[in-house]
């Protein structure tokens, strides 16, 4: 569990589970610690959800949102089970996305012998949106690259950012996916996520938390 500094009265706090084969990074966020009754979001909900699930259940949390950086199987597979659990949930992501939810062929699934689908979502996310979990406001920024449709979450009172699959500790997304391109992906980077405070810390959709100062000193693929 990471948490902001104290002397931020909205002060999010991240619980942080690496689920399935691929260990995907799948997120609890509340405003402060976990409280009965008090409102989360889901962010990313992968293969093999059950540990994630189980936590907001015994923390007797309240799904406000389900929000997907992006759609690849990896990030999707788990929400029926998410659905079944906490009925009427809704779903947010890029509309860029929309059809991948129930084509294995996009998603990826397919490539591994599965057939991923997964319900529709409610609504949209584009670049510029704010949504807010209480008093925390975040703002979508739509970084293309990995998947067309991937998007980062940025708290900026707090210099933390959610950045899916485009960034990685030393590494970033695979641009060799349908919809992929390291062109647009090297464009996000610099001009999406370089440009924040370099202290802003970036939980990745897999593998450990860094931050944007260290990659655009030290990332061998996008150089600050």
């Amino acid at each position: 569990m990471t948490n902001t500094p104290a002397n931020l009265t909205a002060k999010p706090c991240i619980q942080v589970f690496a689920l399935g084969d691929f260990q995907t990074n799948c997120m609890i966020l509340t405003q402060g610690e976990p409280e009965k009754g008090k409102s989360c979001w889901i962010i990313d909900c992968g293969y093999e959800p059950g540990p994630m699930l189980d936590a907001i259940e015994e923390q007797g949390l309240v799904p406000e949102k389900i929000i997907l950086t992006h759609a690849h199987a990896d990030h999707i597979a788990g929400l029926i089970e998410a659905r079944s659990r906490f009925a009427g949930v809704p779903i947010l992501m890029h509309r860029a996305e929309e059809s991948w939810m129930n084509d294995p062929m996009l998603n990826l699934s397919a490539a591994l012998g599965l057939s991923v689908t997964a319900p529709a979502p409610e609504s949209f996310l584009d670049d510029g949106d704010m949504v807010s979990l209480g008093d925390l406001e975040f703002r979508v920024v739509h970084t293309p690259g990995h998947s067309p449709g991937s998007i980062s979450l940025i708290h900026e009172p707090s210099k933390l950012a959610f950045v899916g699959d485009t960034l990685f500790a030393g590494s970033i997304g695979r641009t060799d996916f349908p919809g992929s391109s390291f062109e647009t992906l090297a464009q996000s980077i610099k001009e999406k996520l370089y440009v924040l405070d370099p202290e802003t810390v970036c939980f990745p959709g897999h593998g450990p938390a860094t931050t944007i100062g260290r990659e655009m000193s030290s990332n061998p693929f996008v150089h600050g």
